[in-house]
């Protein structure tokens, strides 16, 4: 059974961090890419950052310069360090990883809360 766990969501300040965590039940090399989406009320889910099993990042113009994404394959654990954050980051985030052998498979987290006050 796979699982995704998101921990590290919270309320901060605009201009604030936070740091995002997905723990896997499962060693992440069981996954290829994985990524952070994230859904603001009465929007659809969009794309943060996407990390593959090599470490190739890509990330979404929004948040360009001021997120970081990473993966610790010895922890299981993906991490997005979120940095000078916007009121208009507010949002449900969702971790997700694709599965290695079936590529159609993909596994989601439960979603963090980030709200960002101005």
């Amino acid at each position: 059974q796979v699982q995704l766990v998101e921990s590290g969501g919270g309320l901060v300040q605009a201009g604030g961090s936070l740091r995002l965590s997905c723990a896997g039940s499962v060693p992440l090399f069981r996954f290829n890419d994985m990524g952070w989406y994230r859904q603001a009320p009465g929007k659809q889910r969009e794309l943060v950052a996407r990390i593959t099993l090599g470490g190739s990042t890509n990330y979404a113009d929004s948040v360009k310069g001021r997120f970081t994404i990473s993966r610790d394959n010895a922890k299981n654990t993906m991490y997005l360090q979120m940095n000078s954050l916007k009121p208009e980051d507010t949002a449900v985030y969702y971790c997700n990883a694709q599965d290695i052998i079936r590529p159609q498979t993909n596994y989601w987290g439960q979603g963090t809360q980030v709200t960002v006050s101005s």
